[in-house]
């Protein structure tokens, strides 16, 4: 499918949008009553089947609250209101970032301190990178390493469902071995790394003394009553709510720009096993993936940020919010947040996934996106949340048509609630 094709057919439902938005800033009476309540509804459950119909994914779910009321709720395709989505690397944001904050309260970790105090005499340990560099995606570490293929090669017992504990655990262990002698870049710039967010959680577990699962549920999903939480393989827990289905094999397919980096059997997928490949040689819980969850509890994790900036507290104080949610400023071209992305400026070349209006307005906002097909923006001046999630890779890895469809369904939530500033 092309680009155009999903403009296209995204157009057709937000025209009516568009002119209630123009309406409103021409001065024309734009009240919230039931009847366009039933317009948000229809138009956004709308953009949700067209992205069905087209084949962009086979399920979505999608929740927006606005000042902490919900103003839309809608599934399309397989999905039901409890089907559990693999949110990728919304893991950054909701456990390991959350997780950071946490513990940097309570002052055992800093954004000054150094991965030599979790991991000496490491490469990574020994090329001055701190906490504050790892969150910001700034520390010189690459975006991506394959570091599943040798473990899949060396515990092959690893593609059974049966898979004794112990072998996990070694895996892992192999895992976060190979991220910490990984040799970052003397290029300090803005790259987006998942390695660093494994070596960030697995720092954040040495600081707290709990592994990383635990403490996200401990620290975070106890505190800010969520439901999203890891599936540990090794704990083989059963399926109770429905999982949307990401993809068939093991290992996945490569995704566009990782062609020719590893050749490996692959094997059949386990239902309810996480779609990341070096989440799932960690065992299902690694710091920059591995989280399940549904759009609604990825909206009241975006609600919960809001009120943890207004005073709420249960993580940290509101000053430490607003360094975390501030651009990094001291690093060239960077979008960058603690943890998480902020919106690209208009001449970026490179569109937000945030679309046309998120953030205009400060303080701005913040979001985070997943490979998977999930994201979640929160707009911190109109107090607005928007939790996507989509399990677009079962299509595919190279079905793209999730990066017109998102900032265009965000665009459409702002324009129907009047708040184009």
């Amino acid at each position: 499918m092309s680009i155009l094709d999903v403009t296209l057919d995204v157009e057709r439902w937000m025209t009516p949008l568009r002119w209630r938005s123009a309406r409103s800033r021409l001065g024309v009476g734009y009240d919230r009553t039931a009847d366009d309540r039933m317009t948000l509804t229809s138009q956004l459950q709308s953009m949700l089947d067209a992205g069905v119909q087209r084949n962009l994914f086979p399920s979505a779910q999608a929740v927006v609250l606005h000042r902490g009321a919900r103003v839309f709720e809608g599934v399309a395709g397989d999905a039901q209101p409890a089907t559990l989505f693999d949110l990728a690397s919304l893991t950054k944001v909701m456990c390991t970032t959350c997780a950071f904050m946490s513990l940097w309260n309570e002052q055992k970790v800093s954004l000054e301190r150094d991965l030599s105090a979790f991991f000496p005499k490491t490469p990574v340990g020994r090329a001055q990178i701190s906490l504050a560099d790892l969150l910001y995606h700034r520390s010189g570490l690459p975006a991506f390493v394959p570091f599943f293929a040798p473990v899949m090669g060396a515990f092959p017992a690893l593609f059974s469902p049966s898979c004794p504990a112990v072998i996990r655990a070694h895996a892992r262990n192999e895992v976060v071995e190979a991220a910490k002698s990984t040799h970052p870049s003397s290029a300090r710039i803005a790259t987006y790394s998942d390695v660093g967010f494994i070596l960030l959680g697995e720092a954040l577990s040495k600081a707290s003394g709990l592994a990383l699962d635990a403490l996200y549920q401990e620290r975070v999903a106890a505190k800010l009553e969520l439901s999203s939480h890891f599936r540990r393989l090794s704990e083989r827990k059963p399926i109770v709510d429905p999982i949307a289905s990401t993809g068939a094999t093991r290992p996945r397919e490569p995704a566009p720009g990782q062609e020719n980096l590893w050749s490996i059997e692959s094997h059949p997928s386990i239902e309810g096993e996480v779609d990341d490949d070096n989440a799932w040689a960690m065992d299902g819980v690694a710091g920059h993936a591995g989280l399940f969850g549904t759009a609604t509890d990825v909206a009241k994790f975006g609600q919960a940020i809001i009120e943890e900036l207004a005073g709420a507290s249960k993580l940290a104080p509101p000053t430490s919010w607003q360094v975390a949610l501030a651009p990094d400023s001291s690093t060239p071209a960077s979008t960058r947040a603690l943890g998480f992305d902020t919106p690209a400026p208009p001449d970026s070349p490179q569109p937000s996934s945030a679309g046309t209006y998120i953030g205009r307005l400060p303080p701005g906002a913040v979001g985070h996106t997943g490979f998977t097909g999930t994201s979640v923006w929160i707009d911190l001046a109109h107090q607005l949340v928007i939790a996507l999630c989509t399990n677009r890779t079962l299509r595919g890895r190279k079905e793209l048509g999730i990066r017109q469809f998102r900032p265009q369904f965000h665009d459409a939530v702002v324009e129907s609630l009047g708040l184009v500033s």
